[in-house]
């Protein structure tokens, strides 16, 4: 540890002058956090806007899907509108390199899926995967970030390399439904129709608009025999 690492650890009074220095401060509200707390204050991860879900069969994020793909279950761990503050947990998780909050996140609604039986008893996780163009730019993939999270919590591993983004999409942003549909046709594939067979793939990504995305994956995956499939986003617009 060194001579300083010990000092600091031994005396608490330099502890605090380097939080005094360097805040550690709420993603989401900004107050200073306590010891005991970890990117999100108690207060902001008591008043996430939680969906419950994963506690409902037909609910509305499984609707969604519904006469397009086919899902065994669906769920989202939150709401969130554009500006509300939750869209800052999102934003800084996508665009400002703080990966950790994914996977950070992914532990807390994982936590909750284990009241499901459903999705308790996934074989296997996949996030959604980024084409490596958009990988290498932004430099990790947060859908994996909180598929990290879900799969301590839960016991599962992650598979990151089997279902694969061959085709680099444009932006979906005000596209309507039917131009993000044609955007996302045929850019994901698997690159072994095998090694997925008779599990139950629980798939990842941060956040659920038209489900257009998932659903190209979920297409992709379908070539695989005897598979089935659920959805869990972090947000749900």
């Amino acid at each position: 540890m060194g001579i300083i690492g010990g000092l600091i650890m031994k005396f608490n009074p330099f502890v605090d002058l380097i939080d005094l220095m360097f805040p550690n401060l709420c993603v989401v509200c900004g107050t200073n956090l306590q010891k005991n707390e970890h990117q999100l204050c108690l207060s902001c991860l008591h008043d996430i806007p939680k969906t419950n879900y994963h506690l409902m069969k037909e609910n509305p994020i499984e609707k969604r899907f519904w006469g397009k793909v086919p899902v065994c279950r669906a769920t989202s761990y939150f709401f969130f509108q554009k500006g509300s503050s939750f869209q800052k947990l999102l934003h800084i998780l996508k665009y400002k390199g703080n990966k950790e909050i994914g996977e950070l996140m992914g532990k807390y609604a994982a936590i909750d899926l284990l009241d499901s039986p459903d999705f308790a008893s996934i074989d296997l996780i996949i996030p959604v995967p980024l084409h490596p163009k958009k990988f290498k730019l932004r430099g990790y993939n947060q859908s994996e970030w909180i598929g990290k999270g879900i799969s301590l919590i839960l016991e599962r591993p992650q598979d990151t390399t089997t279902l694969i983004r061959v085709r680099e999409n444009p932006t979906q942003t005000k596209k309507s439904v039917y131009e993000r549909f044609e955007n996302t046709e045929g850019i994901f594939e698997l690159n072994d129709k095998t090694i997925l067979k008779g599990k139950h793939i629980l798939l990842v990504d941060d956040v659920l608009t038209t489900g257009s995305t998932l659903e190209a994956c979920v297409r992709a995956l379908l070539e695989t025999p005897d598979i089935k499939i659920s959805i869990f986003t972090l947000a749900v617009a």
